[in-house]
């Protein structure tokens, strides 16, 4: 397949040609969105939607439940639509409990420790309540269960990824842009979205928002074994279509196939979806600058520039009081023929998108 073929096909399934109407219907396209650092999924949402919405637009779909975030996969935070929450942990809930089970017994934290988190903390959200995680802590101490340690924090995760909560409203924060969200109970969240084979959808959901893309990318992104990742593809069926041998896309019909055209310079956040979720990222991104990008060994990822479909660049900001009004910054843009004016347009949605 062409290059440029192959970037404009990324660039549609992202929405980063045409982005979607609503931050629900962005959300829903790409399934779960990538967001420890929570501005920055937000932002990922935003610059796939219509009409620049800024970051309190994006709160608003947190708190009517619209939106969630939880260790959805591979043991990280993801934004998530609360109606798809429980289709993506009925497949992956089992590998994420697997791989902490270590952890988990080395805080002295079994079954029965769980068990007993869980009680306490349906009792505290149940009818709408609401916890930060200092009061989760404290449901945990009345619940005779030192939180100390991390063991609080690891317990939490465990109890999101079992579907008994999840983050969800965000705290009010003044002098910066908000950043914690309360917990509240999965069950009181919106019905959750019918789903009659949870694997196959979360693969062709994969590929309609990621592709083309291979089975071992799916396996990356979803933290599932490769022989189950072949599975979801070959259950799959005809919603997604074969390029190529292990290459797969969304089955669109041509007539629905929009012209690509290249687009302005896009800033896209740490952590986005159109850079990280692939076992192999050079295919958009040379393989000098994605060494600069990261993942690095404190397993942070850089802020990209994409132009054309090609990660071109590194950008800068920071969230943190006192610096979060001062403008994002390019690092480095390796293309020549990328017009500043265009970067510097970018970043200026990113301002406007935290400020506006």
């Amino acid at each position: 397949m062409p290059t440029v073929e192959f970037a404009a096909q990324r660039m549609r399934s992202h929405l980063l040609g045409e982005p979607a109407p609503t931050l629900a219907g962005a959300a829903g396209h790409m399934l779960a969105v990538q967001a420890q650092e929570f501005w920055a999924g937000r932002w990922a949402l935003a610059v796939r939607t219509a009409g620049d919405p800024v970051l309190r637009e994006v709160d608003a779909a947190f708190e009517d439940g619209t939106l969630v975030r939880s260790w959805t996969q591979r043991g990280t935070l993801h934004i998530v639509r609360s109606t798809d929450l429980p289709a993506l942990l009925a497949v992956t809930a089992d590998r994420q409990q697997r791989a902490a089970a270590g952890i988990l017994r080395g805080l002295a934290v079994d079954d029965a420790v769980l068990a007993r988190a869980e009680r306490a903390a349906r009792s505290a959200l149940c009818g709408g309540g609401r916890l930060t995680r200092e009061a989760f802590a404290d449901v945990l101490r009345g619940a005779g269960i030192d939180p100390a340690a991390s063991r609080g924090n690891h317990i939490l995760s465990a109890l999101a990824v079992r579907g008994v909560l999840a983050f969800g409203p965000v705290m009010p924060r003044a002098g910066g842009p908000t950043r914690e969200q309360f917990l509240v109970a999965v069950d009181e969240l919106p019905a959750a979205r019918g789903v009659a084979d949870p694997l196959a959808d979360m693969f062709a959901g994969y590929v309609r928002s990621h592709g083309p893309a291979r089975v071992e990318d799916f396996r990356w992104w979803a933290g599932l074994p490769i022989g189950l990742s072949r599975r979801a593809a070959e259950t799959a069926g005809d919603r997604v279509v074969e390029l190529e041998p292990g290459l797969f896309a969304a089955r669109v019909p041509a007539a629905e196939v929009p012209v690509f055209r290249r687009s302005a310079v896009v800033a896209l956040p740490p952590f986005d979806e159109y850079y990280l979720s692939y076992a192999d990222r050079t295919t958009v991104c040379a393989r000098e600058l994605a060494q600069r990008i990261g993942p690095t060994l404190n397993g942070q990822v850089a802020p990209v520039l994409v132009a054309g479909g090609r990660v071109v660049g590194v950008w800068r900001h920071s969230v943190a009081l006192g610096r979060h009004h001062l403008p994002p910054e390019p690092v480095v843009v390796t293309d020549p023929e990328v017009a500043a004016s265009e970067v510097a347009a970018a970043l200026a949605r990113v301002s406007r998108f935290l400020t506006g």
